[in-house]
């Protein structure tokens, strides 16, 4: 059957009477690079966030879950409840918060309880439930620019306002931010919280240095927001560099800390959680911790996050002493050699990134998944094609990650998921696609 003869029977739909969100600049951007990703599959990629797969070649699902089956049986629960929680629907909340909370506090120096833990499907679930809990009608969440899609997209699909703080590589302009939330007042709405990814951004790469983290902390105090922190990247720092979270520095409760366990373990596990430590007072009956209310908004969503995932990722942390660091230990060790090389390649080919007379300019952050790439023309979707075609190599346009004007000339290069032969070849491939560009032929 021919499928555009539902243009002219049954029911017609125009995307204009769909909700705005699915069809937004970012999420346009990032369905193109999906199709031509996929279009493409010879081409190197530096898109994706990915991790390199062969982290997983040595994971066996079965023996993690019989793993996770037999400490819950060693803490005394029958073998009979011990396949209920794992096969039956869980609690909303989740199955291994213990386990969470204890890694939490053993490596980040975050002393949560278990209660304050709600265990979703990926952190992306987990910035849809903050967010969606966060602000009533009236408020309005600010996050740097540019910023990480996922959280602009769910703020889209929530009908909430979205304020744009700009963010020059040093995390968001607390200046700015201030500005923002008077503007928002004389408007008379809330600027009810910011989201911040203090450790190597995605896409920026921004850090926020120890005494960074201690200013935006004082500014949120000062007006009064909810910081919603997102920190998938602070593993692949170095051990003796590494920066305390925002969730543990913090001591007026204004933190609620998203994490993933997709970069440290298994991303197919789709496992994340939210620490919400905050009371939250009604007159209905005692207070109760926002994780509860973000579980119950969990109820409208997902119910519950799959309790066999969650045993996967249980297992892997017992088999790693309890440990976030322990799991991420060797995948941060290799993330680091990829970024070394790729850099080393960037600098070869290209020089220093701040020569004058530079051909492009490209930006070095200290760890993460990301190094950004300033070309002399706009980097489109066209030219994305072209170097696709022509050059065997893709890498993602900047434009979509800002709210308003804004990277129109920038790239974001990943190598997270590449061999080093593949970074090396990739970056060959970039030599030709820029040589080629107007006003760079040699």
């Amino acid at each position: 059957m021919d499928e555009t003869a539902t243009l002219t029977s049954g029911a017609r739909l125009h995307v204009d009477d769909l909700h705005r969100s699915v069809s937004s600049r970012q999420v346009a951007a990032m369905t193109f690079l999906n199709e031509i990703v996929a279009e493409f599959p010879a081409a190197i990629s530096f898109a994706p966030g990915a991790p390199y797969e062969p982290f997983f070649a040595d994971i066996e699902v079965g023996p993690l879950l019989d793993t996770f089956a037999a400490a819950r049986r060693a803490a005394g629960l029958s073998p009979e409840t011990v396949r209920r929680h794992l096969f039956q629907y869980g609690p909303s909340k989740g199955i291994i918060n213990d386990l969470v909370a204890a890694a939490l506090r053993a490596d980040e120096a975050m002393d949560v309880q278990p209660d304050a833990i709600v265990m979703t499907v990926g952190c992306q679930e987990a910035l849809f439930l903050t967010l969606l809990t966060l602000h009533p009608p009236g408020s309005v969440l600010a996050v740097p620019d540019p910023s990480y899609v996922g959280v602009t997209a769910a703020a889209d699909a929530l009908n909430i306002p979205v304020h744009p703080v700009p963010d020059d590589g040093a995390g968001p302009d607390l200046v700015a931010l201030r500005a923002a939330a008077a503007r928002e007042r004389t408007a008379g709405r809330r600027l009810r919280a910011l989201y911040v990814s203090p450790d190597f951004a995605n896409p920026s790469g921004s850090r926020l240095t120890l005494a960074a983290r201690h200013r935006l902390l004082e500014t949120a105090a000062d007006l009064d927001l909810i910081v919603i922190e997102d920190n998938p990247y602070a593993f692949t720092a170095a051990a003796d560099d590494r920066l305390p979270s925002l969730k543990s520095l913090d001591r007026e409760g204004r933190v609620v800390h998203t994490g993933t366990f997709s970069k440290v373990a298994v991303p197919g596990a789709r496992v994340g959680y939210v620490v919400a430590d905050q009371w939250v007072e009604s007159r209905l009956g005692p207070p109760v911790r926002l994780a509860a209310m973000i579980a119950a908004g969990k109820n409208a969503v997902t119910l519950n996050t799959s309790p066999l995932a969650q045993a996967v990722i249980g297992g892997l942390l017992i088999e790693h002493g309890g440990s976030l660091a322990a799991l991420g230990r060797h995948k941060a060790e290799q993330l680091r050699s990829n970024r070394a090389v790729l850099l080393e390649r960037l600098v070869h080919h290209f020089g220093e990134p701040d020569r004058p007379d530079a051909r492009v300019r490209w930006q070095a952050p200290e760890g993460g998944y990301f190094v950004q790439m300033e070309l002399p023309v706009e980097a489109d979707d066209a030219l994305l094609r072209y170097s696709a075609e022509t050059f065997g190599v893709l890498w993602t346009p900047m434009r979509g990650f800002y709210l308003g004007a804004g990277g129109e000339r920038r790239i974001r290069l990943s190598c997270s998921a590449l061999e080093h032969t593949e970074i090396v070849d990739g970056a060959a491939r970039l030599v030709g696609f820029v040589g080629a560009l107007p006003g760079n032929r040699r």
